[in-house]
């Protein structure tokens, strides 16, 4: 049996167990699992999306380019949580032991491990762009921060309501003086 037949007879097994790992990651992992509609549950739908287009490329041989805007669907949402860009990273990185797993179970493709070195190059291939997405992503963010920070905006949007803010101010200014 050959490495791309075998890998097609055992997609949605890898892919379920991608999918899963990947969404386990995340703090609610039962709630991205389960809800369906895509606009409940974006990061979900948008993972899942992602990884099932990765996984087609990857089994069809597809140029390096076409991986990008998958990577992005997925690696996007890692980068404005609260994810190291190791955690954001690994669900790419994870398929070659998912696929591992996967096929070991079939004895009649033990004797094609020696072909997975191809594949396991691609999905390297696959985990540094995303890491590439991930460092431009978080890079557009702190710009943001920055932006915000240079433009007053920030007062709005951190320093919470005026007029508490100034009630607070009151409260503080007479227990000073009581004290």
């Amino acid at each position: 049996m050959q490495l791309l037949e075998a890998l097609t007879n055992k997609k949605q097994e890898i892919l379920k167990c991608w999918i899963d790992r990947t969404l386990d990651s995340y703090l609610s992992p039962g709630f991205f699992k389960t809800a369906k509609d895509p606009f409940a549950n974006p990061v979900g739908s948008s993972i899942t999306a992602g990884l099932t287009t990765l996984l087609d490329l990857l089994f069809t041989s597809a140029e390096p380019q076409a991986f990008i805007k998958p990577v992005d669907q997925v690696v996007r949402i890692r980068a404005v949580q609260d994810f190291t860009p190791a955690q954001a990273v690994a669900p790419f990185l994870e398929l070659k032991w998912i696929v591992r797993q996967v096929l070991a179970g079939d004895r009649r493709v033990k004797d094609i491990s020696f072909s997975l070195d191809t594949l396991d190059c691609e999905i390297d291939r696959m985990a540094l762009t995303a890491f590439d997405i991930y460092s431009e992503c978080r890079e557009q963010l702190y710009r943001n921060r920055i932006q915000e920070l240079k433009s007053g905006r920030a007062l709005l949007t951190d320093a919470g309501c005026p007029s508490a803010l100034l009630r607070r101010n009151l409260e503080d200014s007479e227990t000073a003086v009581i004290k």
